[in-house]
């Protein structure tokens, strides 16, 4: 028998009215945590619908939402899916009116994915690009950070070199101003971002460095590529170094255009990583001398971990940008994933199909973009939890 202990003691309550009592919503922060747990392990709908209508307004402007992206995605899919034409050999089997003519992107995918690569080889270019995409992942994973990555690097590189140049094992050789459309663009991101980053660091350190030659160099290099735009490194990149270079050691025009465009993110990083270095407290550079540790694995294994989980957002960032800047190498007649979807415009049996173009070119963008901000946010989470558990230990 269950007593309420603010009624009268004389009159005892049945069973089922005192644990109706002392079962009641608690109140507070504890009332909220326990409503947080029963939310968490609800059906999805139910905690999309939570969180729909936490408040009168919220259900408002949610509900106003939903109804604007219903009058937006209405006819975007009326003219995407239903009213499309998806087979045709010219652009007379698609209506002037009506819906997206898809048959010019399948006639003309292979231009668009591969520019003016060999059409009979364009397999390679396939094959390299699959190549420069499992490096990548492989270096995204942190069980995979080990020395024996490097090796895997240095195979994996060599390996794309021979597909893409060929020359040898009976390929024939492509030079690499017919490199283009999609992986031009994913071979100018994965070595811009990652010989950029890795130029980043000594740079940062250098800016943070007391010896003055050290850091008057690294101010002036970074405030100097930092004050033009992506494009006009580009440009000069491809006109000014062969007029610098004596002859003989001048590199081609992709390889000017990957020494202009490192170059460009380099600096970027490496103000973005000055910050995260100035966010260290000095607590831990003196934990490190007191332990004993010299500098350079105080930096290695101690500092740069801990500015790079700062700065990993704006680094995300930074990766989405050179992706999308990857499109201005156009201006240096090149033909990366954009230039090769402009070129296939030119195609006089397939004239003003500009909307398709473009929707099924930004559509490979973002799903590029969104990748690697998928990424981004595991590794926050990864890093949240992996800093909750040891502290968890301590």
């Amino acid at each position: 028998m269950h007593f309420d202990h603010h009624a009268d003691l004389s009159h005892p309550q049945p069973d089922h009215l005192a644990h109706s009592q002392h079962t009641e919503r608690p109140h507070g922060k504890g009332g909220l945590l326990m409503s947080e747990l029963v939310l968490a392990r609800a059906p999805w709908w139910r905690r999309l619908y939570a969180e729909l209508t936490r408040s009168p307004l919220s259900a408002v402007l949610n509900i106003a939402a939903l109804i604007a992206i219903v009058l937006v995605l209405t006819p975007f899919v009326s003219w995407a899916l239903i009213d499309a034409t998806w087979i045709g050999s010219s652009g007379d089997a698609c209506p002037v009116t009506g819906g997206a003519c898809w048959a010019f992107i399948g006639a003309k995918l292979r231009l668009i994915l591969f520019g003016r690569f060999p059409y009979e080889d364009q397999w390679r270019a396939l094959f390299g690009a699959i190549i420069l995409v499992a490096l990548v992942v492989l270096s995204l994973n942190p069980a995979f950070w080990r020395k024996w990555l490097l090796a895997v690097w240095g195979v994996g590189l060599g390996a794309y070199g021979i597909l893409m140049w060929g020359g040898v094992f009976g390929l024939s050789y492509v030079e690499s101003s017919l490199w283009g459309g999609l992986p031009l663009t994913i071979l100018l991101t994965v070595f811009g971002v990652s010989f950029g980053l890795v130029l980043s660091v000594p740079i940062a350190l250098a800016r943070q460095s007391k010896l003055p030659v050290f850091k008057t160099a690294s101010i002036i290099f970074v405030e100097a590529v930092r004050g033009v735009p992506l494009i006009s490194v580009l440009f000069m990149a491809s006109v000014l170094l062969p007029l610098i270079l004596p002859d003989g050691f001048t590199p081609g025009g992709l390889g000017r255009v990957l020494i202009g465009l490192v170059l460009f993110l380099a600096a970027y990083m490496a103000e973005v990583l000055r910050g995260g270095l100035q966010a260290i407290p000095n607590g831990q550079y003196e934990a490190c001398r007191s332990l004993g540790i010299s500098y350079w694995p105080m930096i290695l294994k101690v500092i740069l971990p801990q500015a790079f989980e700062t700065v990993l957002p704006a680094m995300v960032n930074l990766f989405i940008g050179a992706l999308k800047g990857t499109s201005l190498v156009v201006i240096v007649a090149m033909m990366d994933l954009l230039g090769a979807a402009q070129a296939a415009l030119a195609d006089p049996k397939w004239i003003g199909f500009y909307v398709e173009t473009y929707v099924f070119a930004g559509l490979i963008y973002a799903l590029m973009c969104g990748s690697i901000s998928w990424y981004g946010r595991q590794t926050e989470k990864l890093l949240r939890d992996m800093r909750g558990n040891s502290n968890d230990r301590g």
